[in-house]
């Protein structure tokens, strides 16, 4: 079991050597467009939402990002692997009880703004908490990759027997297994407390980790001179987004990037760095929605787009005028991306002098340790970071 207190003095302590993969041999693999023999990571969030667990959703609200950025770094025989992240929650009375009070925020997606969207939307209620009914229902629900080589994780955390509910979790858990996902277990109190309600068999009987913590406990983070600078690139990096296809869903993907960028500052400047880094890296692309991700992609063609699904900016411009637009702003992102990843080496150099400080007591924190835990899953299907470790 893995011992952890919430608490992120050590902010990005932990991810000195993961999160600063040059973002150009990642970038080839993943806008290859070729999915067929990419790796994949798939990970179900799954979040009590009952009353007690205002603490818990602002813990995975400021985290997200920090997270993520680990998974977005790791590959496999040097190819970066399509991260799929799925949202759930559970034990709210503001969902119906024929649903068991659960809600499927949002399926896999590899649109990590509409993950951060959902999180924030979540609200609490008390409820009634029935971990093996949402375990059983993210299997057999989401669309979990066929291949025994690919990383396929559920997260689940709450403050309530696991026991609970009509669906017995060692079914549910034994299915999951059964399937090649791991289960890792975050129980909110004490560790026995957490051992004594099936938290602990639970993640034993599908091979992941117990984890166990004070979701109560405040976000600590440490400010640092690069925060200001690496949200205002974050920022600056949406200008060279080219949103077509649908005008109406273009703009709510464009939309949603900016509101994501709020929500990660409101929730600390550290989450806010934090998102700046992801947005520099492969992961965030937008072949969907982006024309210039689409074109790198070879999804698209830009003279088969009809002319109300071509971006607004290019529409009056003659096609050799749009190339060199599109041409432009692609050069403009990749030069705000590398400012990104040289300011955040600075930043961590910065917070690595931080907490070498003594009296410094957060080796047990809630990002370290699932951060573990999800390396300790990665290490058994060969996936690595860039510096091997």
């Amino acid at each position: 079991m893995i011992r952890c207190t919430i608490g992120l003095t050590a902010l990005l302590l932990m991810l000195s050597s993961f999160c600063l993969a040059d973002i150009s041999p990642t970038t080839k693999a993943i806008a290859s467009g070729d999915k067929k023999d990419t790796p994949r990571i798939q990970v179900a969030i799954l979040l009590d939402t009952s009353n007690s667990m205002d603490g818990l959703i602002n813990q995975a609200r400021t985290q997200l990002w920090k997270i993520v950025n680990e998974l977005a770094t790791t590959e496999r025989d040097g190819c970066a692997p399509h991260l799929e992240v799925a949202l759930y929650e559970y034990g709210n009375d503001s969902l119906s009880a024929e649903s068991l009070h659960i809600r499927q925020a949002i399926c896999f997606t590899d649109d990590l703004d509409r993950v951060s969207e959902e999180l924030f939307a979540l609200t609490t209620n008390g409820g009634q908490e029935y971990c093996g009914a949402v375990i059983d229902k993210s299997v057999e629900q989401l669309e979990w990759s066929p291949s025994g080589d690919d990383l396929k994780l559920i997260v689940i955390a709450g403050n309530e027997p696991f026991s609970q509910g009509p669906v017995d979790f060692h079914g549910s858990c034994s299915e999951s297994i059964a399937k090649g996902i791991t289960i890792t277990t975050i129980f909110c109190g004490q560790e026995q407390v957490g051992i004594d309600t099936g938290w602990k068999e639970g993640a034993e009987l599908a091979e992941g980790s117990y984890l166990f913590i004070d979701q109560n406990e405040p976000v600590v983070t440490i400010p640092t001179p690069y925060d200001e600078k690496l949200s205002k690139l974050s920022i600056q990096i949406n200008n060279t987004f080219l949103f077509y296809g649908d005008q109406r869903a273009a703009k709510e993907a464009a939309d949603r990037q900016a509101a994501q960028d709020d929500n990660a500052e409101s929730a600390a400047p550290a989450a806010a760095a934090e998102r700046a880094l992801f947005k520099s890296s492969a992961q965030y692309q937008r072949a969907s929605r982006d024309l210039i991700d689409a074109l790198a992609s070879g999804s698209v063609k830009l003279e088969d787009l009809k002319s109300d699904e071509i971006p607004a900016e290019l529409r009056k411009l003659s096609r050799d005028d749009q190339q060199k637009l599109i041409k432009t702003k692609g050069e403009e992102r990749k030069h705000i991306q590398k400012e990104i990843q040289t300011l955040t080496r600075q930043r961590q150099e910065f917070l690595t002098k931080a907490t070498e400080q003594p009296g410094d007591g957060s080796a047990n924190t809630l990002d370290a340790a699932v951060l573990q835990a999800v390396r300790q899953q990665a290490d058994r299907k060969h996936f690595t970071s860039p510096n091997g470790q």
